[in-house]
Parts: C-alpha cells; sequence; structure tokens
C-alpha cells in the first residue's frame, strides 16, 4: 500500500516545463522611459505601448526592483502601472495597459497566459466602479474588481460573468495563468498567493476564444468617475505553450528574440496526493477549490454560483 501511495505521488513530483513563446519580463527595461522606445515603426522591446494618457510615461509606469515579486527568482523588477484622470485613451476610461509586443502566435493550441498582480494601500483601486484587469478585447476571459455585490474581491470572469472570486487584499501578490484552449475553445483557471506554485481552482469551461497575438491588454480599464490616482503592481508576465509550469521561481525567462522560443527551467508542482477526484463542477455550498487537491479536482461551480476563496485549503460555491 506505501509503494502504491509513494508511486501515485511520484506522479504528481514529475515536473513540469513549458515553451516560452512571449516574456514580458520587465528586466528588459533598464528604466521606465524606455517603453516609449516602442512605436508602430519601431516595434521593439516586450511591450507595445500606446494605450495611455497624455502625460509623460513616467506618470503612467514605473520599472523598480522596488516592485519585484520576491517569489520570482528570474525577474529582479515589478512594474507599479497607474490610472487617473489624465489616462483616457479613445474613451472617458481610465486605462492604462500594455499589449505583448511578438512575432509569435498566442493564440492557437494550449496556451497558458501567467501575470502576478497587487495592489497597496496606498492609491487603492476605487471599488465603487468597475475594472477590467489583464483582459482580452472580446472579454473572453479576464479579471474584474468593482462588480457588485463583490467590489473588493478579483473575479475570474468567463464572457462576463463572474466564476472565481478572491479578497483583493494589500499587499499579497496573486498569481495567475489563464489556461486558453484555442482548438477546444475552452478556458480554465490556475491560482495561488505570495510565493506558492499554481493550483488549479476551475475547469476547463466553454468560451469563444480567440487572439490575434496582439489583443491581451496587461493593465487596467476603468470605469472611473473618482478624483485620485490608482496604482497597481504587475510581475511574471509570460506566455507559455503546451505544458503549464506551476513553480513561480521558473517562469518568465527573459528574451529579447521574440521569433524564437525558450523552454523554461524544470518545477515541481507542490501537489499532495488524494483519491478524491471528481470531473464534475460543484452545486451550491459545494467544495471548488483548495490546496492539498490542485488538479486532481478540476474544480469549479455549476452556473449561476461563483467559486469564493475562503483560505488556502477551502473555496466554496455561492
Amino acid at each position: 500500500m506505501k509503494a502504491a501511495v509513494a508511486f501515485v505521488a511520484s506522479l504528481f513530483a514529475i515536473a513540469r516545463a513549458g515553451t516560452v513563446l512571449w516574456s514580458g519580463d520587465f528586466d528588459y527595461y533598464t528604466t521606465t522611459t524606455d517603453f516609449d522606445n516602442w512605436s508602430w515603426a519601431n516595434q521593439v522591446g516586450e511591450y507595445q505601448y500606446y494605450i495611455h494618457g497624455s502625460g509623460p510615461v513616467t506618470q503612467y509606469l514605473d520599472v523598480s526592483t522596488a516592485y519585484a515579486h520576491p517569489g520570482i527568482s528570474s525577474e529582479s523588477k515589478g512594474l507599479k502601472l497607474s490610472i487617473d484622470q489624465t489616462s483616457t485613451w479613445n474613451s472617458n476610461f481610465w486605462r492604462t495597459e500594455l499589449i505583448p509586443q511578438t512575432n509569435n502566435n498566442l493564440g492557437t493550441g494550449q496556451k497558458y497566459y501567467h501575470f502576478s498582480v497587487k495592489r497597496s494601500s496606498t492609491n487603492p483601486p476605487l471599488f465603487s466602479y468597475e475594472h477590467q484587469v489583464a483582459f482580452f478585447e472580446s472579454h473572453f476571459t479576464e479579471l474584474k474588481v468593482g462588480i457588485s455585490p463583490y467590489q473588493s474581491y478579483l473575479l475570474w470572469c468567463v464572457s462576463g460573468t463572474p466564476k472565481y472570486a478572491v479578497p483583493f487584499t494589500p499587499d499579497v501578490w496573486y498569481n495567475f495563468a489563464f489556461d486558453i484552449d484555442f482548438t477546444g475553445s475552452t478556458v480554465g483557471l490556475w491560482v495561488s498567493t505570495g510565493n506558492a506554485p499554481l493550483l488549479r481552482v476551475f475547469a476547463q469551461i466553454p468560451a469563444t476564444t480567440y487572439s490575434n497575438s496582439a489583443d491581451w491588454h496587461l493593465g487596467v480599464l476603468a470605469f472611473d468617475q473618482g478624483t485620485a490616482t490608482e496604482d497597481w503592481y504587475f510581475a511574471g508576465v509570460y506566455v507559455e505553450t503546451d505544458t503549464l509550469t506551476t513553480d513561480l521561481r521558473s517562469g518568465g525567462l527573459a528574451s529579447t528574440n521574440h521569433t524564437t522560443t525558450t523552454t523554461t527551467s524544470m518545477s515541481s508542482p507542490s501537489t499532495t496526493a488524494t483519491t478524491t477526484a471528481s470531473g464534475v463542477a460543484q452545486t451550491h455550498w459545494g467544495f471548488c477549490a483548495g490546496k492539498g487537491y490542485g488538479p486532481l479536482i478540476p474544480l469549479g461551480c455549476v452556473s449561476p454560483y461563483v467559486c469564493f476563496y475562503e483560505n488556502d485549503w477551502f473555496s466554496q460555491c455561492i
């Protein structure tokens, strides 16, 4: 029996590694003003930078080691991204957004869109208004904040419908991977906080998946009518194919060659073996996510319930 348990456990200790198609590593930028080097005539760098207000780039972006994610050893810098009354672009919405600069195809087959996001008690989001975060232009999957009655939660939405929710606590890094099967037209979600490896929290569900490789917006679009600046923090941004890397420390390897793929180092997810293995989404009040179950339960909730985070060990369909 012990041997059988050890064998099962060993299956989940097998290293996972993906192939990085695009890296949004902020170490590429020596100074914040380097974002201004990009233009339609000079498409250089990791990001396209054109969705912003009329102020200087330093009003909306700041790259610094002070914003680094402590759990991502492969990246020494993070990004502070700001929106304010001046950051309107083609609308009255407040928005500052970055677009992947790449020649690689980010919209076919199996792709994982990785990023980490954080907020502070200083210049926090105005939770009384909707914010769209890390979204595709067709909005088939994205994060939202400020959605009633869960304004202070990070909500993962599919086609506008909330599916997973976690309290947006100050000074906590929230790590996400959008699990997108462009061929099968499904999306799922992997999440962790702090330095922990990613865990699957929502099974694949149908979605109208589409990307032209330049329509994923890393940043924030807010329906704000306030007056105060909001600061958001991002790190660990990259897109990989085929296999998910769950270990934060092996993700987001810097690359300045956007036509050549880069293979990440191998990582071992912290997953505990269990005999519970269900492919059925949970009903009202059902257990839908938690540490120790990981990928063995393709979790999530049947409509219209949302998987609400309670703690690292327990989430429930509400």
